[in-house]
């Protein structure tokens, strides 16, 4: 047991360190880089199962939705045009159509057809990181994408309460206890407002600018944690309080822009690669062999870029083209929720272990073509732009 808990901080430790340097020699981003590795090393036994391992995985994850929320202008979200928030309600309207015909058109199980219009913003503070959050397409993504994350986060609440409580009572209530957890952080957020408001020093006592004991960085992890206490205490999605926690550090504490950038270099130069790892190595490559495993993954993610692209025809009007495009490719990566409604269809034998290791799958193919295409379309972006007089 010591001689595998020590080979697995090792492999880790090299993994972490070199993963950037073999980013920039095939010029990709990192994490693409970090699941394939973490895969292949899974592969050949030097990264396996282990408590401690899944737990700071699990914890890599929260932080990363935590900095996807931390990302957000929740003011400028507030004060987006009508007609801005009415076309994203109705680009995930139209996801959810294109997923059920696509499932009527391809005889998809219950599980493939909700995981096909699923979007998370987790990866999306990677993007920022790569190519900067003043982006107009990674702004318009963040304000699309969260209205999608929340409807998806609610599915996957819905998905995992049916799957062990039935649909019945004890689901109402559980959708219950959602909505008012949503209603009371709404009325905090007011509430907080309007004192910051009328007691601006506040802001400084809780961060002073002259602080020599890295009283933000406790803030915010404080923050972190309690909302995940408050999630598992109402048994409800962690992702969610996560997410919620970022957003509060953004929209109140958004004078410290220091923050934001310790907060981002030890999620992305630790506990964020640690989770991409973790993914990479879940996903056994001997089942590569079975019969319909890839086949059946490149067709999950073909239906999720291709629904995405097509719905995405609502926001052209808004940035353009190419930046429509480009949202829909980058919400086209619901690694962490794809991979939940997965696990929790398997262990509830709604799945069976070729459609578990599909959807694996799928969710490998969708970093690694997305991220992939965006680099791609980001650069051709950037020539047309240059090339107007």
């Amino acid at each position: 047991m010591e001689h595998t808990s020590i080979t697995l901080i090792l492999t880790l430790s090299l993994l972490i360190w070199s993963s950037p340097f073999i980013a920039r020699i095939i010029r990709i981003p990192t994490p693409p880089i970090e699941i394939v590795m973490g895969s292949l090393f899974g592969y050949i036994g030097l990264i396996g199962h282990h408590d401690y391992f899944d737990m700071i995985a699990e914890i890599g994850f929260l932080y990363l939705m935590f900095l996807a929320g931390m990302e957000v202008d929740l003011k400028q979200i507030l004060n987006s045009p009508r007609t801005l928030i009415q076309k994203s309600f109705l680009f995930i309207i139209i996801l959810g159509f294109l997923a059920l015909l696509s499932g009527w058109l391809f005889d998809l199980g219950s599980i493939v057809v909700i995981s096909l219009p699923l979007i998370s913003i987790g990866l999306l503070a990677s993007l920022s990181r790569v190519y900067g959050k003043e982006q107009p397409w990674l702004r318009l993504a963040f304000i699309v994408g969260i209205l999608g994350e929340i409807v998806s986060i609610a599915t996957l609440t819905i998905l995992d309460a049916a799957s062990t409580i039935g649909f019945g009572w004890a689901l109402a209530i559980k959708m219950a206890y959602l909505l008012a957890f949503v209603l009371v952080i709404f009325l905090l957020y007011r509430l907080l407002n309007l004192l910051f408001w009328w007691y601006p020093e506040l802001k400084n006592e809780l961060m002073p600018k002259f602080d020599t004991s890295d009283q933000d960085i406790r803030l915010a992890i404080s923050l972190f944690f309690i909302l995940i206490s408050v999630m598992l205490v109402l048994k409800l999605e962690l992702a969610l309080g996560a997410f919620i926690a970022g957003v509060a550090i953004s929209a109140f504490f958004h004078h410290e822009k220091k923050l934001e950038e310790k907060m981002s270099s030890l999620g992305f130069g630790f506990l964020v690669p640690l989770f991409f790892i973790h993914v990479g190595a879940s996903f056994d490559l001997s089942a590569l062999a079975l019969q319909g495993i890839v086949t059946g993954a490149l067709l999950i993610t073909f239906l999720m870029i291709l629904i995405r692209v097509l719905a995405a025809i609502v926001l052209k009007t808004i940035d353009g083209s190419i930046n429509a495009l480009l949202v829909a490719v980058s919400l086209s990566m619901p690694l962490t929720l794809l991979i939940a409604v997965a696990t929790i269809g398997y262990e509830t034998h709604l799945i069976d272990i070729l459609s578990y290791y599909q959807l694996i799958l799928a969710s490998l193919f969708e970093i690694l073509i997305s991220m992939v295409a965006i680099k791609l379309l980001h650069g051709r972006y950037h020539r047309e732009d240059k090339s107007l007089p």
